[in-house]
Formats: C-alpha cells, sequence, structure tokens
C-alpha cells in the first residue's frame, strides 16, 4: 500500500513537472499566455489597418490621377488643383498608416524610421497645402479678371 501511494505520489509530482516545463516553452503563466496572444492580435490588426489605409491612399491616388487625365484632355482650368487635392488626400491615407504603424515598433532604429517618414509625408502634406492655396488664390484672380472684361 505504501508503495502504492509512493508511485502515485511520485506520478503526481512527475505530471506538475511535464505541465511546468509546458508552462515554461509556452511562456509561462496564463496571463502571460493571455498577454502574448492578445499582443500578436494587436500586431496582425494594426499591420491589417495600415495594409487597408496604404491601399485607401493608393486607390484615391489612382481615381485622381484618371479623373485629372480626363480633365487635361477637356482643358479643364481647375486641373491642378484637383490634382493636388487627391494628392493631399492620399498622403493623409498613407500618413494614417505611418502613425498606426508606431503603435507596434520594437526597436529605436524603426521609430526613427518611421518617424523621418512621417515627417517628409507631413512637409509634402504642408507644401501641397500651400500649392492648393496658391492655385486656388490664381483661380481666383482668373475669374475676377475675366468678370471685369465681360
Amino acid at each position: 500500500n505504501t508503495i502504492l501511494e509512493m508511485n502515485l505520489l511520485n506520478d503526481i509530482l512527475l505530471i506538475r513537472d511535464k505541465n511546468t516545463e509546458k508552462q515554461k516553452i509556452m511562456g509561462g503563466t496564463v496571463m502571460e499566455g493571455f498577454l502574448k496572444g492578445t499582443e500578436v492580435v494587436l500586431k496582425y490588426s494594426v499591420e491589417i489597418c495600415t495594409v487597408l489605409l496604404e491601399f485607401f491612399g493608393v486607390v484615391v491616388l489612382l481615381f485622381t490621377a484618371i479623373k485629372c487625365f480626363a480633365g487635361w484632355i477637356k482643358h479643364d482650368s481647375k486641373l491642378r488643383l484637383k490634382l493636388a487635392q487627391g494628392i493631399a488626400i492620399a498622403l493623409e491615407f498613407k500618413m494614417g498608416g505611418e502613425v498606426l504603424r508606431t503603435v507596434v515598433v520594437r526597436e529605436w532604429t524603426e521609430l526613427g524610421i518611421l518617424g523621418a517618414i512621417i515627417l517628409l509625408r507631413g512637409l509634402l502634406t504642408f507644401l501641397i497645402h500651400w500649392e492648393i492655396k496658391n492655385e486656388e488664390k490664381a483661380l481666383e484672380k482668373e475669374n475676377v479678371e475675366g468678370n471685369k472684361t465681360a
């Protein structure tokens, strides 16, 4: 009877040791496993959303380019303004994707690269908005001069 109890106790300890080893291999406690699982879900969710935002930016840019090409054929006077506005919107989508990507950055070098990309895209957006304002002023000036001669 004592030998049977000792064997049973030994088997229980072996099972416990195997479970502990499995926990170590799988990442520790249940809470640690939950956190790692949540981190993986967050990482892939952010990556999917980033790709979607960048895809939307590309779609907007292609749509704007096709629309402006048709306007170029028709000699549309507001062509430059429409093209600049489309590029600005596309850049906003791309910048949104980059900002979202900063959520899952793990290293300082990656963060530095993303920061530089965001800075460059922000500068481009600023320049495009400046171009839009100047183009709008030029169109208003043309309209005022056209109304004076008519």
